[in-house]
């Protein structure tokens, strides 16, 4: 970052009981001061012990508001604030001192703030509150969802499985939203070794208490073991003890249990985090055993990274999540329906076998590495890195903003150079949308040309003619031209002398733009499409290895057929082969529909599909929509069959997913993607499959070469860099 973030933080959390979203306001302001933000933490309510609120005295930037001891909010007195009242405040705060990004926890808040509007476009959600099953996500969860996600910069998801749900759910959510994982501290006092357990084995739960945490049940191990053999003892920690309407006898139970002389129960009532540590490090085993109801939550329970960090084997439920982070082996996994017997019968493996115990302690250990504060404020800083960019040197001196204007009739393809431009500081960007390809209201058009001092157009099509007929002197013109525009008359319309620069996306193009147009060949620059390679940077599911993708399959020329032949040729070998296709069917587009010849290809596709029996069940067609990236997960190889395009972006969407790309010669692939990935025709492109699917390290190997070349050539930022330079410098 080169200039101060000025971050405002408020979670919808009572400061005074610890428990997992308490934590995450402490450990969030101390990652962002880490990060190099000014932060200030806003606290919902009166604060009675400084357990939380301590550690962040001193911190540099760390500003702690009182709303209730500053009396801020009139009428608050005792009571925790309103989600009405802080978001009232929180615009206050905001108007007195502006900030940058607001980060906020808790969905009924986020919804309040982003009713109220202030702060649209700053907003950074952190969404757990959410539903995280397709029965939960009612019509109206969905609506609330896009609302918040339209209204934010970015969504914070603690894990990739919430972030996928999300985006499949909430098409809004595409591209916003980033991993904000549970961080965890390094302790900062010597660990005991944990090789020698005590004599009794000490168990430890640190946190709420509550009836699907398990925290009652819990309580009767000490008593399960010694059936077993096995002495041992429980220390608990924490205050928070749940008043749970369905229930209602639990709350006076979990007391009883805590402070009523349970056998072998020690509870330590609330301490600081940093003692909470403390007391766990001096046990030998972690518990994270909870209610089988809680395995399909895409939430990652910060208490087992904890335990992780001090060493400490952890007891929990087999979950996917969990197998993600610890491995299908993991020795300490509740076994049967995890109820008290099944979880003693966990500790007592604990106890006796001291491999499984060191090996548990291992895996805890290496997990938590990756979520320690260092890790989340390098988090933080790339995420903010790519908001908030440096100013461009050429704009820096300037006596006002470079006023950048954009038209076209179709952006998508600019949407997140559009964010990168707006971001910039020294810029000051507009758009002339129009509605059709050759629809407008000239108004408009005239009022942005003689606004601008650079205008870029997307499509070579009227627009761009209209722009080359009515530039302002002293301003400079930029046209984008793909593919299509070639084969129309609208590159002869153009006003060559008003244009300053024409962009084709591959050289191909860019030769066959000059041997079609004549135009001068100075004017004609190559900048590549982009790839949000973070965004598509995430593991992959299961099965994907053997699971070839095609994102896009319409018009003809897309080749769907010769992808049916790939696949044919791989299950003649490997049932295991599979095809899942991305995109809209041809009959949506009524340009393509209307011709007879392109509904014969996809009848006689269709057809075959249905009929040959290798491809009998094995290709998926999945929605067209924007959650490609958690799409590509399932997918180890993607194809372009095409007999033409300009760049074709699936290929590099999916080398950044870390899927292998396959591609037929198409004119210009090879200016665009490595040989090693261009074959001669399908039987080719199928027996370089093959031999990648026959090992999952050859795979990944080919994999990773590819994200790499992806990364060096087409990543964001790189391009974002490249239209910066042609923007300010021409």
């Amino acid at each position: 970052m080169s200039r101060v973030i000025r971050a405002l933080v408020y979670g919808d959390v009572d400061l005074n009981l610890i428990d997992g979203s308490a934590v995450w306001a402490q450990s969030t302001v101390q990652a962002l001061s880490l990060a190099g933000c000014e932060t200030r933490l806003v606290l919902k309510a009166p604060v009675l012990t400084g357990r939380l609120t301590d550690p962040l005295a001193g911190l540099p930037g760390v500003t702690v508001v009182r709303p209730a001891e500053e009396r801020l909010v009139p009428g608050q007195g005792d009571r925790p604030l309103s989600p009405v009242q802080a978001s009232r405040l929180l615009a206050r705060l905001d108007r007195d001192e502006p900030c940058d990004l607001l980060v906020l926890r808790g969905r009924r808040l986020v919804g309040r703030v982003v009713a109220d509007g202030r702060f649209t476009g700053r907003i950074w959600a952190y969404l757990t509150d959410i539903p995280q099953s397709a029965a939960e996500m009612t019509e109206q969860a969905r609506a609330d969802l896009a609302r918040i996600a339209a209204a934010s910069r970015r969504l914070l998801c603690q894990t990739e499985e919430l972030r996928c749900f999300l985006e499949a759910w909430v098409p809004e959510a595409c591209g916003r939203s980033v991993l904000c994982p549970p961080a965890v501290p390094e302790p900062d006092f010597p660990v005991p070794d944990q090789d020698r357990p005590h004599d009794p084995l000490r168990l430890v739960y640190t946190g709420k208490f509550a009836p699907l945490w398990n925290t009652l049940p819990m309580t009767r191990l000490p008593s399960l073991l010694a059936e077993r053999g096995v002495p041992a003892e429980l220390h608990t920690v924490g205050d928070k003890i749940h008043d749970d309407p369905a229930h209602p006898e639990f709350q006076d139970a979990m007391y009883r249990a805590l402070h009523g002389g349970t056998l072998g129960v020690h509870h330590h009532g609330g301490q600081p985090r940093e003692e909470a540590m403390r007391i766990a490090a001096d046990c030998d085993v972690g518990l994270g055993w909870r209610d089988p109801r809680l395995d399909a939550s895409l939430e990652l329970s910060t208490k087992v990274l904890e335990f992780g960090a001090l060493g400490l084997p952890v007891v929990l439920n087999r979950t996917p999540a969990h197998e993600a982070l610890l491995g299908a082996d993991y020795p300490l996994y509740v076994p049967g329906r995890a109820g008290p017997e099944d979880a003693a019968e966990a500790v007592a493996r604990a106890a006796r076998e001291p491999e499984a115990r060191r090996l548990a302690a291992v895996r805890c250990r290496d997990a938590a590495h990756r979520y320690t504060l260092r890790a989340a404020a390098a988090r933080w800083r790339a995420h903010l890195d790519g908001v908030f960019p440096p100013a461009p040197a050429g704009v820096v001196h300037r006596t006002r903003p470079l006023r950048v204007g954009v038209a076209g009739h179709d952006l998508k393809f600019l949407t997140r150079l559009l964010d990168h431009f707006r971001a910039l500081p020294g810029l000051e960007v507009r758009v002339d949308a129009w509605p059709a390809l050759a629809r407008h209201d000239p108004g408009t058009s005239r009022e942005l040309a003689d606004w601008a001092d650079v205008v870029v157009v997307e499509w070579c099509g009227p627009a761009a003619v209209w722009y080359s007929r009515h530039k302002r002197r002293g301003s400079r013109l930029v046209i984008r031209l793909h593919r299509f525009e070639l084969d129309a008359d609208w590159p002869g319309q153009l006003d060559i002398d008003a244009v300053d620069r024409v962009i084709c996306v591959s050289p191909y193009y860019a030769r066959r733009t000059l041997e079609h147009t004549g135009w001068p060949r100075h004017k004609v620059v190559v900048v590549p499409n982009w790839v949000d390679a973070d965004q598509l940077d995430r593991p992959k599911a299961p099965g994907a290895r053997h699971r070839l993708g095609m994102i896009g399959i319409a018009p003809s020329r897309k080749r769907l057929d010769l992808g049916l032949d790939v696949l044919e040729a791989l299950r003649a070998r490997d049932r295991r082969w599979h095809l899942s296709v991305k995109s809209k069917p041809p009959w949506e587009y009524w340009w393509i529909w209307n011709k007879p010849e392109e509904r014969a290809h996809y009848e006689a596709v269709l057809r075959r599909i249905q009929t040959s029996p290798l491809l009998a069940g094995a290709v998926v067609f999945d929605d067209f929509g924007a959650d490609v990236a958690s799409w590509l997960r399932r997918i180890g190889h993607v194809l372009s069959t095409s007999d033409d395009e300009s760049f074709h972006l699936a290929p590099a969407e999916g080398m950044a997913s870390g899927a292998v790309p396959a591609l037929l010669p198409w004119p210009g692939a090879d200016e665009i993607y490595d040989r090693r990935w261009i074959h001669d025709g399908p039987p080719a492109m199928a027996e370089a499959i093959a031999g990648l699917g026959e090992s999952e390290e050859t795979w990944r190997s080919a994999a990773e070469a590819a994200r790499a070349q992806v990364r060096e050539s087409y990543a964001l930022d790189r391009v974002a860099a490249a239209w910066t330079d042609l923007l300010v410098s021409g």
